[in-house]
């Protein structure tokens, strides 16, 4: 999986990102990640419902920020219209 990482989407495995793939039935994915000493693999099937993956018309990768992969995980689609909008820090006096 790292080998696909760095020679189809140019990208590299050895990061502090996350790299996601699911297979053509949208039930299983697959999460590679670097911890500076291995490769850690996890897998998650469903056993029921689908995963809401994002289409990809160019057959690249997207990037998504923490709160939209858990929404993934979660079965919602990345791009939810009806979530909170995120606030951003202020103080209170």
């Amino acid at each position: 999986m790292s080998l696909i990482v760095q020679e189809k989407f140019k990208l590299d495995p050895f990061s502090r990102s996350l790299f996601v793939f699911c297979n053509k039935k949208r039930d299983k994915i697959k999460v590679l990640e670097w911890d500076t000493t291995g490769f850690w693999l996890h897998y998650k099937r469903l056993e029921k419902d689908v995963f809401q993956w994002p289409e990809v018309t160019d057959n690249t990768h997207v990037e998504v920020d923490e709160r939209a992969f858990r929404w993934l995980l979660d079965g919602l689609s990345i791009r939810e219209r009806h979530a909170h909008k995120t606030i951003e820090e202020r103080q209170i006096i």
